[in-house]
């Protein structure tokens, strides 16, 4: 789903308990991570939940580098602010990344307003996160003739089969 898609269907619902339960079926959404991504190199920091990050790059010609993410969290609303996130950014160029600023989303869905200042905190460091990723794969060497996606942390081809 695309973040206009979550957007428009955001803005259907009126009360903000609605709101909260489509975020939270958001993060039913999200594919599985396996227990050994849950690791504390893949933990974000900042975040009052436990949440964990894995990021995949794809070299793309003169795109230079996608990410693709894969995350999870132990509290169910989180894990939705998580796909939340991911259809903002996962499958873009790393220069799409940081050239894309998560609070304009955050405001427009009235999420600023509405999360608790943890969990926006926590929003924001998950966002911080997936922005040093892309900086750090824009500064990573990867082999032009690796075609597979390469881990900027840990066995990703382990976490990902």
């Amino acid at each position: 789903m695309t973040i206009d898609e979550i957007s428009d269907n955001f803005s259907l619902l009126d009360e903000w308990e609605d709101r909260y339960r489509y975020i939270i079926e958001l993060g039913r959404t999200l594919a599985p991570l396996p227990a050994e991504a849950h690791i504390d190199a893949n933990k974000v920091q900042g975040c009052a939940s436990q949440v964990w990050l894995t990021t995949a790059v794809q070299l793309n010609g003169s795109r230079g580098p996608i990410l693709t993410f894969r995350g999870d969290s132990d509290a169910h609303i989180v894990r939705g602010l998580i796909a939340l996130l991911f259809a903002l950014y996962s499958g873009k160029s790393a220069r799409d990344i940081l050239a894309t600023d998560s609070s304009v989303l955050f405001e427009r869905l009235g999420l600023r307003q509405h999360l608790t200042l943890q969990r926006s905190n926590g929003l924001k460091s998950m966002a911080a996160r997936i922005c040093a990723e892309a900086e750090t794969a824009l500064r990573k060497p990867i082999d032009p003739a690796v075609t597979a996606l390469v881990p900027l942390h840990g066995d990703f081809d382990r976490l990902n089969p």
